[in-house]
């Protein structure tokens, strides 16, 4: 199966629905897809991951640029959506440590410091 990063937006955040196999074969086209969204000013990403159903050791790379990217640009990323499988990848490699992790999108968007001022106003 291929790998395929579709954007969807709420309000300032970008949602990134991952699916397919994150391989040393797909890692630009993630790579692309924050890119354009920096280059865009939209620095609010979370990445749903749920559809993902494999992940090497350069698609775990890819993620952590990503997110150093995000970061580097004053942005934010945070991920939802943890399979068993994934979740274990980033245990193994201590990624858990550096992604904020939500068990839902609302949940996620709701972390936003901007999106909570909204839903409490």
């Amino acid at each position: 199966m291929n790998f395929s990063a579709i954007i969807r937006r709420t309000g300032e955040v970008s949602i990134v629905d991952l699916t397919g196999q994150l391989t040393s074969f797909a890692s630009g086209a993630l790579r692309d897809t924050v890119g354009r969204l920096m280059r865009q000013g939209r620095k609010k990403i979370v990445l749903n991951v749920h559809g993902l159903l494999y992940l090497d050791s350069s698609g775990v790379g890819e993620l952590v640029n990503c997110y150093m990217s995000v970061i580097k640009h004053g942005g934010e990323m945070k991920v939802v959506g943890l399979t068993p499988k994934i979740e274990e990848i980033l245990k193994i490699t201590q990624l858990y440590r550096i992604f904020q992790e939500f068990h839902d999108e609302e949940t996620a968007l709701q972390s936003f410091p901007d999106n909570r001022k909204k839903e409490s106003a």
